[in-house]
């Protein structure tokens, strides 16, 4: 059975950073055994970074937590983690949740939903690559005909595929402030040439990849946005979430057409039913009905299943 947890508590470990969904600790070297040290082959400094069930619609945390989407978020990421490890190095260390735990936590708690990880420097830009027109990138085009400074050619429709995949880097926003989409030469700017061009050039070969893959499993990823850090080196990772529900767009291919925004495997449920009431999408979030919840956490397990054949019940 799926484990609940809206927020994390680890005694003795530093909390580092808490995020929407995310919980962040610094992992001290001196708190990992021995031979798993070892065995990690990393010199730098760790990372626990633990998925919780917090679930946050426009840019606000609700009240009600998903049960098991934390868990189900963290199996996404780590499977495509390794599906393409070949393309690219990630964050993770292979490192045993249960063995950096404070005494007396439950391991059955995190085991599922908390990796330990490299602490990496991270590039403070979104990585967001779009194989369709949908969602900020398709009101970016009404406007302006481009996206992210990118002409595309003319008479485009909603959610119709582009002739070719596209990146449209962002600002990183601090939590309840809304990222904002920059163009290339906006991120070479922040980043340096060399960095952006390295960042632009694995997301779109990471994105082309995944997407090929979850085609054959019947599913089609619109758009999705990576996170990537640097070791000491200049190393480049890719690192955070992975191609999840909620960092990525999916559609049941079956379901599909072009001129209207398809169901997708995500909170898509959430923001419907938030759209139905008044409020006016700043905090406090309202409360979510039994029903509501239950349909979002049966999508993300459908997710789960038929990218990663992970069952969770």
């Amino acid at each position: 059975m799926s484990t609940t947890l809206t927020q994390s508590d680890l005694p003795g470990l530093p909390l580092r950073h808490r995020g929407k969904v995310r919980d962040v600790f610094d992992l001290p070297r001196e708190r990992i055994p021995a031979e798993h040290l070892q065995a990690a082959g990393h010199d730098g400094e760790f990372l626990l970074m633990v998925a919780t069930d917090r679930l946050s619609a426009f840019d606000v945390v609700l009240p009600d937590p998903i049960p098991g989407k934390g868990e189900m978020l963290c199996q996404i990421s780590n499977f495509w983690f390794g599906k393409t490890a070949h393309l690219m190095p990630n964050h993770l260390t292979g490192i045993p949740v249960a063995a950096v735990l404070p005494e007396g936590v439950d391991p059955a708690l995190y085991e599922k939903r908390a990796v330990v990880t490299r602490k990496l420097k991270p590039v403070p830009v979104e990585a967001i690559a779009r194989g369709y027109l949908i969602g900020s990138g398709w009101k970016d085009y009404q406007r302006t005909g481009k996206v992210s400074g990118i002409p595309l050619p003319a008479g485009l429709r909603q959610a119709e595929q582009l002739p070719e995949p596209i990146f449209t880097p962002s600002t990183k926003a601090a939590v309840g402030d809304h990222d904002e989409n920059i163009d290339f030469d906006a991120m070479v700017r922040l980043v340096g040439a060399d960095l952006a061009e390295r960042v632009r050039d694995a997301t779109l070969r990471i994105y082309k990849f995944a997407a090929a893959y979850a085609a054959e499993r019947g599913i089609l990823l619109a758009d999705t946005k990576f996170e990537f850090g640097t070791d000491a080196d200049g190393r480049l990772y890719i690192m955070d979430e992975m191609l999840t529900p909620d960092s990525s767009r999916y559609w049941p291919a079956d379901e599909y057409q072009v001129g209207i925004s398809p169901p997708s495997y995500d909170k898509q449920i959430v923001r419907d039913y938030l759209g139905t009431l008044d409020w006016d999408k700043t905090p406090p979030g309202p409360t979510l009905p039994a029903e509501v919840i239950e349909r979002t956490r049966a999508r993300y397990a459908e997710a789960l299943q038929r990218l990663a054949g992970i069952s969770i019940d």
